[in-house]
Order: C-alpha cells, then structure tokens, then sequence
C-alpha cells in the first residue's frame, strides 16, 4: 500500500496577468519596490495558441487556434488584479515556469478551481500525457462533460472563433484621425515604461504602441541600466492598468508611435503619475492638470523630484500685483507702464514671443546683414500689426498687471519683469496669441512661464487651426513706408499734399522733446519729423552724439517732454501742417483728443508764447494760457517774479563804463566759423617792409624744391598759390602724401601745398610776431545750421574784407572777442548782422556790455517781427535728435 500524497503547500499571490488560457503570471504584494513574480502553468491541462506576430527573432506570423483568445479572456476577467491561492511546482527542466492550481479566492475548499472552470466552458483540453493520472481523473470527467455539450473548442462552428488581427498600420496619421477624438475600448496588454504601454484595441483586435501624452517617464532599458525610479514607474502603471479594460482617445502621431490618452474610472493615470512624482510634464497645451499634478510632486520633493529646486525667483507680495497706466508699446511683447507712484516701469508679457525676423544665411551658414533703412517695426512681418493692436487696445488706459517670473540678465540683454496683464477682464497676452500676432514661449525644464500659460496654450493651437495672423503662410503683410527725416527733398515732394488736407490724421511714433516729435501718417504712409507751431518749448537733455559733449536739459525741458509724451506718444491725433523748414521738418498744429497741445503745454507753464502765434487763429488762446500760468508762476515762470527783480536791480546799479578805445585795423580773412583775421593800420609800413625783404630774397636766392624738411607748428617760407610769392606761415598738419595745411601768420588764410611749395624763412624774417590778428564778434552768434552759417558769413565777409574799419576790444581772450564799426558810416557791423536776421545775439553776463547787449537784443527783436532770414518761419531751433535722421 502506497504512503499517502503530502499535502499540497498553498501559496497567496495577485494575478499581474494572464498570458494564455493556461498561463498566468503571479506577483507578491510590493515592499518598497517592484515585488517577484512567477510564471504559473496550470497543471494537467492545454490551451488553444494565441496569434504571433512576425519579429526579428520570429519569422513566422501565426494565427489564434479556435477559441484561444476566449480562453485568455476567461482568465483575464476572472484573475488580473485579485488575490488568488495556488500551488507550484517547479520541474527540473525548467528555467522559470513553474504548475500549479489557482483557485479564484483565499480558501481552496470552497473557492472555483480555475483549471476546472476552463475545463467546464471547453476553453481547455487535458494533457495527451495526463488523461491516466488518477489525480487528473477528475479533470477528464469535466471535459468529457463539456465535449458532450459541444462547448468551446468542442463545439461545431469553432474554426469561426478566431481573430483577425491587424499586426500594422500603413498610415498612422490617418488611422488616428479615423477616429476623430472618440474613445476607443482597448485593452492593455504590455508596459514599456511608466508612459508607453502596448495595447489592443477593440473591437477590431488592431495592436498599437501608445505613449501617454503629456507625460515622460524615466525610461527602462533592457541591454542597460535603467534610468532612476525607471522600474517603479512600470510598476506603478502596470498594478492599476495592465490588462485591464480601458478606453483610449488617439491624438496624434509622434515618431511612429500614437500618442494618446487612457480614460480609467478611477482617473487619469498620467495625472496620477505626475502626482506621485514618477513623471514629468512635457505637454505644450492643455495640460492644466498635469502641471498641477507635477508642481505637487515638485514641492513634496518626490522621487525624481527628490533633488529639485526651483528657478523661479521669490517675487515680494507687494511687488506681486499692481495696477498702472500704459504711455507706450515697445515691439510686440512690452509695455512702459506709469504705477500709481508715478513711476515708470517697462515690462514683458509672460511667456509670449512677438512675430520675429525670419533668419537669413548665407551660403556659410553665416547671418546676412539687414538691409540699409531696415525697420523691424514695418519690415518684420505682422509686427506692425501686433504693435497696432496693443497700442490701440491700451496705450492710455489702466490695466492691472500681475508679475510672474523675473528673466535675469544675459549676454547683454537687460533683466525683463514678465507679467500678466489684463485690461478691462480681458487678458492682453492671451488676445494678443489669438490673434495670431504672437507665439508661446515653451521649455519644458523652466518653471518661469505665464500664470495664464495654458490658456496661451489653447489660444495659441486655435489660432494654428485658424491660421490666422503669423500661422497664416501665405497672406503676409507688406508695408512700404517712407521716411522724410533728415531728407529735405523728400520732404517738400510731400509737403503741399499735407498742407492742403488741412487737418491729417496721424499716429505719435516718438516724441524728442516737448513741441518736437515723430508722425505716422497712415493716408501717405509716411514718417515725417513735427514741430509745435506757436510756442517756444525748452529742450530736454541729449545723449552724446558723434563724439560730441553730452547736452544738458533746459529748465523744465524733461518735464516738457514728459508732458508731450504722456498726453500724445502712440496715440492717434490730428495735425494741421502750415510750413516746413530747411532741414524738412513740418511745422504746425497737433490735437489730441480735441486739445490743442501747443496751448496745453503754454497753460502748464512748459512754453512759452512764440511770435508768430499773433498772427495764428490760436492767438488769443496762446495768449490767454500764457497769462495764466504766469500768473499761477508754474513751469518756466516760476522765477518770473526774481527775474524782474534782478533786471530792475541791475538798471539802479552802478554801471561800469564801457572802455572804448579803437584801432584801426584792416581786415585780411573771415573762416567758416565766422572768426576774422585783421591787421593794425599802424602797421602796415613795417609790414611791407618785411615783405619786401623776404621776396627779393628769395628772388635773389631760389631754394632748392623738397630741401625743407617740415615740422608741425613750425614758422616756414610758403609760396602762396595764386600769386607765387612767398610768404611767412606756420605749419598745421602734415599728411602722408606730402601735402601740408598751413595759415599764413600776417594775413590769416589758409592752404594746402605740396612740400615743395615750402623753404626756410631768410635770417632775421622769423622773430617779428604775426601782423594778423584772429577776433570773434561780441555778444554774436552764428547759426549752427550749415547753410544759413554760410549765409551770413558771406555777408559779413562782403562787408567788411579789405576796408579799413575801427576795432574796439570788449572781452579780452584767445580770441578776443570785439565790435567793429564802419568809420564812414558809424554802423555797428555787428549789429548789422543781427538786424538783418542773419546771426543771433549771444548773451554775455557783463555789466560794463549791458547797454551794447540792449542794443543788440532790440535788433534782435527787430529781426523777429518782420521775420528777416533765420526768423522766417518763427521757430528756428535746430534739433540734432539721431533718431530723426538729421545726423545719417
């Protein structure tokens, strides 16, 4: 008699997975990891073989053998995710599978044997092998029970109860839009890594790789080691989906892989991921969610956010929120906003990218220069249209900004404070990305983004599926705008145009100074430079230009120019352009809003009331405002009292007498500059005498051409070009194609000779001093504009070269400055020229001058009113601002 078999040793598990009617896999509860798991063949039994897919390391496609994937399916809906009791058994001569029995419960006595139950349904056959095991007697009877009954594999139609799989798909892309967005039942059948799984969709048993969009897990590498928390990602997926029933919404293609979504009762599992730190967040739009899941997991510092520190900066809560008022848009992505403080602020919008300049290279790869005149603002496609919209939308108006993220400095580019800005409930940023006149900015690695990023995001994939605005490939804006500034020419061919529409609509692009600023006029689609008509405006502080000096503002020059800016920079105003000037500016009225600015500037005490206003039908109201804030003592009229003061203190004073004392004196040269060069009458005789001297000379003793050897500032013989006689001069420059600038020292022209033109002055000709003597006019100015310059230093030259007049020192200097007078006339030549409105009087603080100044400013005046040469259009203040184009 045999000993009795021992008694089976029981063992609890969770089903992972069914990978057969007759093969499951079999996993331990986790312990701070992915836990063991066997493979479980079910003893004494067979299944029908599922489909094989052609691999590489299988060269044959097989199909299902009737009734295998129903019998998969019995298992899998029984089984996956429950706790299960079983037996195992390990042959021999296996690597890892081992037999057993599995009951679908904890309790072996009263719970279903799953062998039995397949074995019932006939989804199963018992072994050839094992039919005449008395054990397995029982298992014969079952399947001899359902063979009967023709169920399953023992039924008549079974060959009908195989698949037809669909193992590839010739066009992904449009496999997916098939389905239009519409969930689809699947099953999950592989995972990959935390966010890619293998799965079959139903109905049509087509198998598909899926990654989960928006998310990436650390990747599980077979051949290598995987990436950090790599395996507890898979684990984490494969415990809540793995074989489990799913619906599965198909996006979009990335790389040959469907990208997807899997809907779960239960939630998101790529939410859940996130949350737990097992992924990150990758997707551009839409993803709300997510980014919240994964800032949670950020801030609990978990698993691979175990070392994480973010890198956006910690922004004070009174700092955070602010509301201010736009004065203007730079581009198409700032502002410069005024905060209730009065401070001014330029800031960015968060996370958005103004339309860019499309890169040009060169064969090289090498960046092509702009063109000459490029303006990003007209020549960049759609920026024009971005800027117009902001401006329109804003400049002028309140908005409540909220600050985001500080972009610190790099490579030269200044810190940007990038916010959210809303106006009127609408937020600027996202409007602005609907539109199509601006694109999101996306890393997935920086935490420095819009606290609206999503809503760009969905704004931004309307406008591509729109294709409006840049996303709009084949309308792209052109705009041919002409430029008058700095251009005299072109500047008058526009000018009757403008002069005769009377009153022009216009947009304020730039503003110099407080009455000079930059137009767009749209109708003419050009840009001209705009004086104010009517006022005096003093000039705000520049900039060093051309190596020049720095020029310091005028008193209430930057409030002017604050004044102008607010009221009218980026805003639509009328002009009414009565004249134009030599440099091609246009001079005459602006209103903005129905208020005229000249006036408004004039009333708040920043002009003042120019002459040629009396004549304008805004006289009375120049006049008027004027009157007021004189009155008010505001702006430039704040001192008005202390200056009256002073003049009338000067007037009761004790004048020093002005020394007069006159040489007569012939003048020899007037420069450029409108400096002269005279000789004392005096002494004329011991000057011919001199000259004399040096050419018999030189006729009785030629030098050698070339002997000389020139030094700058040295005192030499020059043979003067047009008279070939020689004469003393010192030399100025010398330069490498031996030609030399030198003054002649008794005369006080200048020329360029060729160094053979020049000897050594005879013995005893070199000490005697230079005969001419250089003088400036006092208390004259000649303009600094070029042609009315030469203007009047042609006509001071005609009035006085070569007549002997009288020549009194006023100032003494290096020059001194002096006046002169025609003996024959008794006429103040200087005076003259003020009179005629050729130069301006320059004021010399004095006392001994105060009458001579007198003098002058009443000729000055005199020159004003009947608007004589520089004063024929009013305003003759010159203006160098680079920006205008004066300087090109």
């Amino acid at each position: 008699m045999s000993a009795p078999a021992p008694a089976p040793a029981y063992k609890i598990g969770i089903v992972k997975q069914v990978l057969s009617g007759d093969t499951v896999v079999i996993r331990k509860q986790p312990q701070g990891g992915p836990p063991p798991e066997k493979v479980i063949a079910l003893s004494g039994i067979t299944a029908p073989k599922l489909a094989r897919q052609r691999t590489a390391n299988n060269d044959t496609e097989t199909k299902d053998e009737p009734f295998a994937w129903e019998a998969r399916e019995f298992l899998r809906k029984k089984l996956v995710g429950k706790e299960v009791i079983f037996t195992a058994e390990k042959p021999a001569n296996s690597a890892n599978r081992e037999y057993g029995v599995v009951w679908a419960g904890k309790n072996p006595s009263k719970d279903e044997n799953v062998t039995e139950a397949l074995l019932a349904e006939g989804l199963v056959k018992v072994r050839e092998g094992a039919r005449n095991i008395p054990q397995l007697k029982k298992l014969v009877e079952i399947e001899e029970t359902a063979k009967s009954q023709g169920k399953g594999i023992w039924s008549t139609d079974a060959d009908k109860h195989v698949r037809d799989i669909k193992w590839s798909i010739e066009n992904l892309k449009a496999f997916v839009n098939k389905y239009n967005g519409k969930p689809v039942k699947a099953i999950i059948e592989y995972v990959r890594d935390g966010s890619t799984v293998r799965l079959c969709l139903l109905p049509e048993y087509t198998p598909i790789t899926l990654m989960l969009s928006g998310i990436r897990c650390p990747a599980v590498r077979q051949d290598g080691e995987s990436e950090p928390y790599a395996e507890e990602a898979r684990f984490f997926l494969e415990s809540r989906l793995l074989q489990k029933d799913v619906e599965v919404v198909l996006e979009s293609v990335n790389n040959n892989n469907i990208v997807g979504t899997i809907l779960h009762p239960q939630g998101n599992i790529a939410e859940a991921l996130l949350r737990q730190g097992f992924a990150k967040c990758v997707m551009k739009s839409g993803a709300s969610t997510l980014r919240a899941a994964e800032s949670a997991a950020k801030e609990a510092k978990l698993r691979i956010w175990i070392n994480y520190v973010s890198n956006a900066p910690i922004i004070p809560a009174k700092d955070k929120e602010f509301t201010a008022t736009v004065l203007e848009v730079v581009n198409g992505d700032a502002l410069v906003v005024k905060t209730h403080s009065n401070v001014q602020k330029k800031i960015f919008l968060a996370s958005v990218r103004p339309p860019r300049e499309k890169s040009n290279a060169d064969d090289d790869n090498k960046p092509i220069p702009r063109p000459k005149g490029f303006r990003p603002l007209y020549d960049i496609p759609w920026m024009y249209e971005a800027r117009e919209f902001l401006r329109k939308k804003l400049v002028g108006k309140k908005v409540n900004v909220t600050v985001d993220y500080i972009q610190p400095a790099k490579d030269n580019f200044p810190e940007k404070t990038c916010c959210t800005v809303v106006s009127g409930g609408t937020n600027i940023a996202e409007a602005l990305v609907t539109k199509g006149l601006a694109t999101v900015k996306y890393r997935n690695d920086n935490d420095q983004r819009s606290s609206q990023y999503d809503k760009l995001l969905e704004a931004e994939l309307k406008a591509v599926k729109a294709a409006v605005g840049i996303h709009n490939k084949k309308e792209v804006p052109t705009h041919r705008v002409q430029d008058t500034s700095g251009d005299p020419t072109k500047a008058k061919k526009f000018f009757p145009f403008l002069k005769r529409a009377q009153k022009t609509e216009a947009t304020v692009e730039f503003v110099a100074s407080g009455s000079r600023m930059r137009l767009y006029i749209p109708k003419e689609s050009v840009l001209v430079t705009f004086l104010l008509a009517g006022i005096n405006c003093p000039r705000g502080a520049r900039p060093a230009i051309g190596g020049g000096p720095k020029q310091n503002a005028e008193p209430f020059g930057e409030e002017a120019l604050q004044f102008t800016k607010e009221k009218c920079l980026q805003h639509d105003v009328l002009v009414s352009i009565e004249e134009i000037d030599k440099a091609g500016n246009f001079i005459g009225w602006l209103w903005v809003d129905n208020e005229n600015l000249s006036v408004s500037l004039v009333e708040h005490g920043l002009a003042s009331a120019h002459h040629t206003a009396e004549t304008s039908e805004f006289a009375r109201a120049i006049k008027t405002a004027e009157e007021n804030a004189i009155k008010k003592r505001i702006g430039v009229w704040k001192d008005y009292v202390e200056e009256e003061k002073e003049v009338e203190k000067e007037r009761n004073a004790t004048v020093q007498d002005r020394t007069l004392k006159y040489d007569r004196v012939v003048i020899t040269e007037v420069t450029p500059e409108g400096h002269f060069y005279a000789q004392n009458v005096d002494l004329g005789v011991k000057l011919e005498s001199l000259m004399e001297t040096i050419h018999t000379e030189f006729r009785n003793s030629h030098p050698l051409p070339g002997s000389y050897a020139p030094r700058k500032g040295a005192i030499c013989a020059a043979r003067f070009t047009a008279d070939d006689q020689w004469y003393r001069a010192k030399i100025e420059k010398i330069t490498d194609n031996r030609q030399v600038q030198v003054v002649y020292i008794d005369y006080g022209n200048r020329e360029t000779l060729d160094i053979t033109r020049l000897a050594a002055l005879p013995v005893g000709t070199e000490h005697d001093s230079p005969f001419a003597t250089e003088y400036v006019l006092c208390c004259v100015k000649f303009p600094s504009d070029p042609d009315d310059r030469a203007e009047a230093v042609t006509s001071f030259y005609n009035d006085v070269v070569g007549k002997r007049l009288l020549l009194n020192v006023e100032i003494r200097g290096s020059p001194a400055a002096v006046t002169l007078v025609d003996p024959n006339t008794n006429i103040d030549l200087g005076k003259n020229l003020i009179k005629d409105g050729l130069v301006l009087v320059e004021q010399v603080r004095d006392s001994r001058l105060a009458t001579l100044m007198a003098e002058y400013r009443a000729a000055q005046e005199h020159a004003k009113s009947s608007r004589l040469n520089l004063w024929r259009h009013g305003d003759i203040t010159e203006d160098d601002a680079v920006e205008f184009g004066v300087r090109r």
